[in-house]
């Protein structure tokens, strides 16, 4: 800086844009048909604008400060130059406030210039240079490290008309190294963070777009060019492979996770593994569809096109010539199961069976042909097993549009009970050590474990062994007959026959439902109190009798021999009460006990009040109608009582049309007084009495604590006071 010439200053600014990640191609959902056509695939990949990445722009440039003509200063001086703290206003308007050094802007001090843009940081020798902040006139900032005027090291920028801000590190004026741009400050919803060189990204790095959908793995240039990752939020849908230029490119694996309502799902998905070019499936794949087909071969622009084998999922096969999607000839072979390299699975992804605890017990040169067996025995029975599986899942859900959700491990329970597993010897409990896998013990035992398809599957399969595997004359295809003997004896006869007291009627399930958490709590706290110190804690029913002791919950109406009714309802012998005492219970026999009691305990409403009040809501008809509306209310008195099967109205039973009317209300008003039996059970006795157990075990616990350190107190003095009177007796000797 020198006195007397004048070398004005100028800050320039220079847009700069980040350019467009390009079109990331996003795909639809797949359909499944089986006419000429195949299974439709998804079509051709298409632009989503959602995916286009925003802008970063107004990156101003930095100035510098060189010969600037001083008009005046106040301040410290030495020898005649600017030196300490002082103010120095420039030609121009230029404002200076801070430290000098002989005559230079040295140290720390706020520049100002004339158009509003403001410095406040490290001067050297009139440079800006150190750490500093940068405030220009639309309040867009920079705060870091500063070498020469140009941003330089570490800092962040921010862009107050758009919200845009960069953090990370800066070469010579642009975002290099690692660093994280906002493009909405305020929510944080689009971002990157990851790699950048000359200001592009480039590396490795993370974009969130604001439609949700993120990017995780390689760039160049700004594009998704590499190995990565893209998962498409509301679409369920997800890429992982290689990409170039930003669009799918190389080998890679799409996957699809359909859905159409909000809290269910399809069990399964479809998926393609295989080529890609330019976004599109093209050259050798595989692509498994959610309904349980596979096709692998090559494929042409989205399409099935060339050499190819389409395996149905009841097992038929087309091997063959494909033309854009279509067979070339409508011959297929028969019954014939698909052909399968040894270890591998004939079964889509959803039903590949986990029977490695089952194989262990066959003689190795026989696996995999035990393998093959069972798993043809699956695919001809897929059909009813994924119906069984849909009917399953849906049990105490409220009615979505496609009906498909996730079984849950409580939704299992109800599944063997109805098909009557539990009467060959063998409870649930042990069913879920047997299937545990990796998993602990909390997990086998919760009821809001998820089972999926082909875990559910895998259960049948090593069920079956357990109750069957002595039974079977051949020893050559020992697993597929008995999972055969499983099916025709057990369960194509009695599932979706739903028993028990929570699920045979929707209304009442979603009311029991909302309990289920809570009752989940006390089952486990009452578990580590009659199992501790023991890992897999659970519940016998000799436990439940005292449980129900221990929270006073037995009275005339629930006495103990009408509690053991409803403990042994589904045995099978309900008269021998004994033999069933230190069996293991499920967290699902125990709820439907609590169900079962509270119907006996808690009858809200007297027989002759809730007769009085039915016939009151019901118009006046026939003697016929009069006789099935009587029937009805004896029908629904003895219900409270004890296990009932699920209800019929009194329309199906005469057919006629006034009758059916008058039998649906007097259902709903069943339903009602249920309901209300259940929150009164639950709300004023269950979880009342199991609180009062909790604090009067807590003080027991701490009074016997209290004891227990006033004795070791006492003895603890008593010690000394020996210690002392013999010290004494020692001294006086």
């Amino acid at each position: 800086m020198k006195q007397g010439k004048e070398n004005k200053t100028k800050t320039t600014l220079k847009n700069k844009t980040e350019n467009t990640c390009g079109n990331s191609d996003l795909p639809h959902t797949a359909e499944e048909t089986h006419i000429r056509k195949v299974v439709s695939c998804p079509p051709v990949l298409t632009v989503n604008s959602a995916d286009v990445d925003l802008q970063d722009n107004d990156f101003y440039e930095l100035p510098t400060f060189f010969n600037l003509t001083v008009q005046r200063y106040e301040g410290e001086t030495c020898e005649g130059l600017f030196h300490g703290e002082g103010v120095a206003c420039f030609e121009g308007g230029h404002v200076y406030k801070g430290m000098f050094s002989k005559g230079l802007m040295e140290g720390p001090g706020v520049f100002t210039q004339a158009g509003g843009l403001k410095y406040e940081g490290e001067f050297v020798c009139n440079m800006l240079v150190g750490r500093g902040t940068f405030t220009w006139p639309d309040a867009s900032s920079y705060e870091g490290e500063v070498l020469n005027a140009i941003r330089h090291g570490t800092g962040t920028y921010r862009c107050a008309d758009n919200g845009v801000s960069y953090t990370g590190q800066w070469d010579q004026g642009k975002r290099h190294g690692k660093g994280v741009v906002y493009f909405k400050q305020d929510k944080k919803t689009s971002w990157y963070k990851g790699d950048w060189v000359k200001n592009n990204r480039e590396g490795w790095g993370t974009r969130c777009y604001p439609s949700g959908n993120t990017y995780s793995g390689e760039w160049k240039n700004n594009l998704r060019h590499g190995e990565g990752s893209m998962r498409w939020l509301k679409l369920g849908q997800q890429y992982v492979g290689m990409w170039q230029n930003g669009v799918q490119h190389g080998k890679g694996t799409h996957v699809w996770i359909l859905r159409r309502a909000d809290g269910s799902q399809y069990s399964q998905r479809n998926q393609y593994t295989g080529d890609f070019v330019q976004g599109q499936r093209h050259g050798q794949g595989t692509f498994y569809y959610a309904g349980g087909a596979i096709y692998e071969g090559e494929w042409r622009n989205n399409k099935k096109h060339g050499k190819g084998k389409f395996t149905f999922e009841d097992g038929h096969v087309f091997e063959g010539e494909f033309v854009h999607d279509e067979m070339k000839t409508n011959n297929l072979n028969g019954n014939k199961a698909p052909t399968s390299r040894p270890g591998s699975s004939i079964l889509g992804p959803d039903m590949a069976l986990n029977i490695e605890c089952l194989l262990e017990k066959i003689p190795e040169r026989n696996r995999d042909t035990e393998r093959k067996e069972v798993e043809c025995v699956v695919l001809r029975k897929a059909r009813e097993l994924r119906s069984i599986y849909s009917f399953y899942s849906r049990l105490g859900h409220a009615p979505s549009p496609d009906n498909s959700f996730l079984m849950s491990r409580l939704q299992l329970w109800r599944l063997l009970k109805d098909c009557n597993v539990h009467h060959h010897s063998i409870t649930l409990t042990q069913i879920d050590n047997f299937i545990r896998g990796d998993e602990t013990s909390a997990e086998i035992h919760s009821p809001f474990t998820p089972m999926l398809l082909r875990r559910t599957l895998s259960c049948l399969v090593v069920v079956a062994y357990h109750i069957y595997h002595k039974d079977v004359v051949s020893q050559n295809h020992l697993l597929a007959d008995c999972f055969s003997k499983l099916m025709t004896d057990n369960i194509i006869p009695n599932a979706s026959n739903v028993k028990g007291f929570m699920f045979r009627h929707p209304d009442c399930a979603e009311v029991a439902v909302s309990y289920l958490e809570r009752c989940w709590e006390v089952y486990q706290d009452y578990c580590r109190v009659i199992a501790a110190p023991r890992e897999d804690r659970t519940m016998t029913c000799r436990h439940l009798l005292w449980m129900f002791k221990d929270l006073h919950l037995l009275d005339s109406n629930l006495s103990t021999a009408r509690l053991l009714q409803i403990i042994t309802a589904e045995s099978q012998d309900p008269s021998n009460t004994s033999a069933c005492l230190d069996l293991e219970i499920t967290f699902l026999e125990f709820f439907e006990v609590l169900l079962g009691s509270a119907e006996v305990k808690c009858q809200q409403v007297s027989p002759s009040s809730a007769e009085t009040k039915a016939r009151s809501d019901l118009p006046e008809k026939s003697d016929k109608a009069e006789t099935s509306n009587a029937q009805d209310m004896e029908s629904q008195q003895q219900v409270r009582a004890k296990v009932r099967e699920r209800p019929q109205s009194a329309g199906q039973r005469d057919g006629g049309k006034v009758v059916q009317t008058r039998g649906v209300r007097a259902q709903d008003h069943e339903v009602e007084i249920w309901n209300q039996t259940i929150h009164q059970f639950f709300n004023h006795f269950f979880f009342p009495a199991f609180e009062h157990y909790q604090l009067v075990s807590r003080n027991m616990k701490d009074e016997k604590l209290r004891q227990d350190s006033q004795r070791h107190i006492a003895e603890a003095q008593a010690r000394q006071r020996a210690r002392e009177i013999l010290e004494s007796e020692q001294r006086q000797q």
